[in-house]
């Protein structure tokens, strides 16, 4: 049997687009005749596969993996072609143990897994983004995925009793959260960790608006404009979506005040299928 080189497994790699363990295989089979195991990937549809790599993406899910003791988690996003693609469960499977995968085994060859789906499943896919959130000390790391799996949202939560885990009133306020988020859409949990440019931006449009007005004027209306766009965009200054009246800030305090402990909101995550980013 003639020994695969890297060499003979790189030219194939380069004339099929195929992946590098697919092309490891077929050499193999074929004895290192590279034109055989070109047939080899054809006939296994890897290079079909491959093909299908320049068309484009559009549609896809959000998908998520926690672990276990709720420590850590990731929030993903993968493209497919279709709609019907995306809704099929297999491609959902698919989706939930890449997240996995991620999070436990990010050293895994995940440019081969999507080879072989896309030659699973005859259409094109690709792995958009991926971002983990991980409490250091005491909290949890929670997730919403939106009905369809267009929004997915992964939050990270801190408290200092390690009791208030198992309390059903916190338990239903990160679900609230969670939720509130996916609706709401805000841009940060709070306005220290807006980013100054896009406030900048905020005030200079104000600034517009209020063109021929007094200085003094002026100065309230962009300072009522900016706060407002805090209120609209900054988690803890939202309306909860459930009860406009009540800021997220102060459903937190009310519960945090009930249970004795001290609960923040540290980090949030919201994917939206085929969002800039």
């Amino acid at each position: 049997m003639a020994e695969v080189t890297a060499k003979m497994v790189a030219e194939l790699r380069k004339m099929t687009s195929a992946g590098l363990m697919d092309c490891k295989k077929a050499l193999t089979e074929t004895d290192g005749d590279i034109e055989k195991a070109v047939d080899v990937l054809r006939s296994q549809g890897t290079i079909k596969a491959a093909k299908k790599a320049d068309r484009e993406a559009n549609e896809g899910i959000i998908s998520h993996y926690i672990q276990p003791d709720s420590k850590a988690g990731i929030l993903i996003e993968i493209n497919c072609e279709t709609d019907f693609v995306a809704k099929n469960e297999t491609f959902v499977e698919f989706a939930t143990e890449i997240a996995k995968l991620k999070l436990n085994e990010p050293e895994t060859d995940f440019e081969e897994l999507r080879i072989s789906q896309v030659a699973k499943i005859g259409e094109n896919i690709q792995f958009s983004r991926d971002s983990k959130l991980e409490v250091n000390e005491k909290g949890l790391i929670a997730a919403y995925i939106h009905t369809g799996g267009k929004v997915g949202v992964l939050l990270q939560v801190g408290i200092s009793k390690d009791e208030t885990l198992a309390n059903e009133e916190f338990k239903s306020l990160v679900k609230d959260i969670t939720l509130h988020i996916a609706a709401s859409a805000p841009v940060s949990v709070s306005r220290e960790e807006v980013d100054p440019e896009l406030v900048e931006k905020e005030k200079v449009i104000a600034q517009e608006q209020a063109e021929g007005k007094p200085p003094q004027a002026v100065e309230n209306i962009v300072n009522g404009k900016i706060n407002k766009f805090y209120a609209t965009n900054c988690l803890v200054e939202q309306g909860f979506v459930k009860n406009p009246d009540v800021s997220i800030k102060d459903y937190i305090s009310t519960v945090s005040q009930s249970l004795g402990d001290v609960i923040t909101i540290d980090k949030f995550l919201r994917f939206q299928v085929g969002e800039s980013f």
